[in-house]
């Protein structure tokens, strides 16, 4: 693996972690404010996570 590589793999990590960090804080801030909506709201978020980690996994693969 080269270095642009590694450097590479590093952003995709970090934009990963940041895009689901993000989605997290969201649904947490939108079931404070309609706590009867948190099942919908719960289902929406893990979907939203699982296909930006998808993405991640598919592109660190695409890096490597």
């Amino acid at each position: 693996m080269t270095i642009p590589n590694i450097v590479g793999a590093g952003l995709i990590v970090i934009g990963a972690g940041l895009g689901i960090g993000k989605i997290g804080g969201s649904a947490m801030e939108a079931i404070a404010r309609q706590p009867e909506a948190s099942g919908k709201i719960q289902t929406a978020m893990l979907i939203a996570a699982a296909l930006i980690e998808g993405i991640g996994f598919a592109a660190l693969f695409a890096v490597k």
